[in-house]
C-alpha cells in the first residue's frame, strides 16, 4: 500500500471533485434553441387557457425585437410570458402611444404575468426582445375572469 502526504490527498481529492463535478455538468442537457421544436417546447412551457385574445411563440436568435401588432376588443387581461435557454426576455405592451406593460421573465421556465387594461378597442403592440439570444419564448393575452 502506497502512502501520500496529506498535502497530497487533500490535491487528489481536490481533483476528483472536480472530475466528478465536471461530469455531471457534462451529462446537463442544454437547450439547443437554434434546433429547439418550438410548438413542442410551447405545449409543455405555456398552459392551455381559454379565451386566448392573442399568442405568439418562437426563437430569438439576435437582439432584433420580434413585433406584432393585433386588433383587441377593450378589456381587462392577463399577458402571460415565459422563454427558455437562459437569460431574460422582455414583453413590452402599447396601445395608442401608451406603454400598458412591460413584462420580463427569466429565461428557465418561469411563467411571469401581469394583468392589463385596454380601455378602448384598438390595435396593440406586443415586442419581445433580450439582449441574452438566442432564446424561445412564448406570450398570450387571455380574456381576465
Amino acid at each position: 500500500m502506497v502512502l501520500f502526504p496529506s498535502s497530497i490527498r487533500r490535491a487528489l481529492s481536490a481533483f476528483a471533485a472536480a472530475a466528478v463535478l465536471l461530469g455531471v455538468s457534462g451529462c446537463a442537457q442544454q437547450l439547443s434553441v437554434e434546433n429547439s421544436d418550438v410548438p413542442a417546447w410551447k405545449a409543455t412551457a405555456m398552459p392551455s387557457a381559454s379565451g386566448i385574445v392573442t399568442e405568439d411563440a418562437g426563437k430569438i436568435l439576435n437582439a432584433q425585437p420580434i413585433d406584432h401588432t393585433e386588433n383587441v376588443p377593450a378589456g381587462t387581461y392577463t399577458l402571460t410570458l415565459v422563454c427558455d435557454g437562459g437569460g431574460k426576455a422582455f414583453l413590452a405592451v402599447r396601445s395608442g402611444g401608451k406603454e400598458l406593460a412591460d413584462l420580463g421573465a427569466a429565461c428557465y421556465g418561469t411563467r411571469e404575468s401581469v394583468k392589463i387594461t385596454l380601455p378602448e378597442t384598438g390595435p396593440l403592440e406586443l415586442s419581445v426582445s433580450s439582449v441574452d439570444a438566442p432564446l424561445i419564448y412564448a406570450y398570450q393575452l387571455v380574456t381576465a375572469g
